[in-house]
């Protein structure tokens, strides 16, 4: 065998997000793209802020000496250092620079952690739906995923959670705005998580980290407001991309923030720079991290994100779909017509409508919308969705 069977398994269950996408460009190629209504991938179609370009503009011109060599593997002090007085500010902590570790957005901040704090057999609580990469990047370091459901209403289920902690749970991890529901979690929520892991790390003498995936930190709707986790968990960690605040994706930048209270928080910092080096990624990109030094209080505007929201919303509840109204992010976690939601997102699919699977998310009899499109996109498809839930009664 040519390959590791271990990456052979994991072929089979790849990202259905990513399946989907390819099987929108083939779609394209023969119908044309304006005849094809692709939801599948979170890829923002929202152009970067203004400020954004003229902040590259000013960089390439700007002389530099090793503008392009490398940088420090935890990042540009003068970068970790705005990005912790944002945070400061925003949420009344004390953190340095040298509670930031500049990493390849999101996933390689994920990565990193778990690198960094996972022995073999260490359990990761990850709750259900959640984002379809989440297992790999536990089981990349040893770490064997127990999954726990969410409510019905996909806010924390704290008494699941605390059934679930055990003497090998090593942390807890929590996306909010949640992809893919959309769904924030509340101030009480976050409060009754960390009063509970406060109990259970002292029950089994350990420490059970918290550890929060928040790329959709700033996209909320109807001023609702995201709890700070570094200000509820003293034991927390945060891993932050700059993909969707200001629709960077393919630049592949973000950052780690440790709080400043966590226990041997030095070791953790030390661990996580040393990860980033022999991981791979080496530093997050240097070019970026030069810019975003300039843009810590820009930001896409959410506004183009809720008119797409609330015209989706509109259009699918029209024609009798359920689902819940996202409170952040830009998906919309839809229950299926029948109880197969492989079977509908079939149907659709025949419509040239291209949404995820639930299943994908450890969700199944629920489809995933992402709206980050063009606003023709969600209007032309709606004829698509009313057909393929007509054809379901």
């Amino acid at each position: 065998m040519a390959i590791a069977k271990k990456i052979k398994a994991s072929m089979s269950n790849s990202s259905m997000i990513r399946k989907m996408f390819e099987e929108g460009a083939v779609l394209k190629k023969k119908y044309g793209a304006d005849k094809v209504y692709d939801f599948s991938l979170g890829n923002p179609n929202v152009e970067p802020p203004a400020v954004f370009k003229k902040q590259l503009i000013r960089l390439a011109e700007e002389q530099i000496a090793m503008k392009h060599g490398y940088a420090p593997n935890a990042g540009f002090a003068e970068t970790r250092q705005a990005i912790a007085a944002k945070i400061n500010i925003t949420y009344g902590l004390k953190l340095t620079a040298d509670h930031i570790v500049m990493s390849c957005g999101a996933a390689g901040a994920l990565n990193v952690i778990f690198k960094s704090l996972l022995d073999p057999r260490d359990e990761v609580i990850v709750l259900k739906p959640f984002f379809v990469e989440y297992p790999f990047y536990v089981t990349n370091y040893g770490g064997v995923v127990k999954f726990v459901k969410t409510k019905d209403d996909f806010s924390l289920d704290i008494e699941a959670i605390g059934k679930a902690i055990g003497r090998k749970t090593k942390a807890i991890m929590i996306n909010s705005p949640n992809n893919p529901t959309g769904r924030v979690y509340s101030r009480k929520n976050i409060m009754e998580l960390a009063a509970l892991l406060r109990r259970k790390s002292r029950e089994y003498d350990q420490t059970i980290y918290l550890i929060s995936d928040e790329p959709y930190n700033e996209i909320v709707y109807d001023n609702i407001k995201v709890p700070g986790v570094l200000q509820a968990y003293a034991n927390s960690i945060v891993a932050y991309s700059y993909s969707k605040t200001l629709s960077l994706p393919g630049e592949r930048i973000g950052y780690i923030a440790v709080n400043p209270k966590l226990h041997e928080a030095h070791e953790l910092i030390t661990a996580l720079i040393l990860c980033t080096r022999i991981l791979g990624f080496v530093h997050a990109p240097a070019l970026m991290q030069r810019i975003v030094v300039k843009l810590q209080n820009a930001a896409v505007d959410v506004k183009i994100y809720k008119k797409k929201r609330d015209l989706l919303c509109a259009g699918l509840a029209r024609e009798g779909y359920q689902f819940a109204k996202p409170e952040g992010a830009f998906y919309l976690f839809v229950k299926s017509p029948i109880p197969d939601d492989v079977a509908f997102v079939k149907m659709l699919l025949k419509k040239n409508i291209l949404v995820v699977p639930g299943s994908g998310f450890g969700c199944p009899g629920y489809f995933r919308i992402a709206y980050c499109v063009d606003d023709k996109t969600i209007i032309n498809a709606i004829p698509g969705f009313a057909e393929a839930i007509r054809e379901c009664s």
